[in-house]
């Protein structure tokens, strides 16, 4: 099944991030321009041509993570929205992460349906 048919499980906590190992086959699963940043989060920038299509974008994203239950930090600038993800609760990384990441995924490619663009 593709993580991005897969749903968020919600993080309870009490749970240990990831293992390296299992983290890089994971974002092996997503698009490569996802990567792993230095505190550990999945990130990825999407480009834009305008503040509003990243605006627009970012709204998409933020409706995916409220059914999702999910909490990503966007960070919206002219031309980009980039997206970081991490379980709080943990302060790492759970397969929830890369199936949210997946979704966005999704929404990216998808965009031209949903987006002006």
């Amino acid at each position: 099944m593709n993580l991005a048919d897969q749903a968020c499980v919600p993080c309870r906590g009490g749970v240990p991030p990831l293992a390296p190992d299992r983290v890089e086959i994971l974002l092996g699963a997503l698009e490569p321009d996802w990567q792993i940043n230095a505190a550990g989060h999945l990130e990825r920038r999407f480009p834009f041509a305008d503040f509003a299509g990243a605006m627009a974008f970012a709204n998409r994203v933020g409706d995916i993570a409220a059914i999702e239950q999910h909490h990503p930090d966007l960070h919206i600038a002219w031309g980009a929205c980039r997206v970081e993800i991490w379980t709080h609760k943990i302060n790492g990384l759970t397969e929830s992460d890369f199936v949210f990441a997946a979704k966005v995924d999704r929404a990216w490619l998808q965009r031209g349906q949903h987006l002006a663009v």
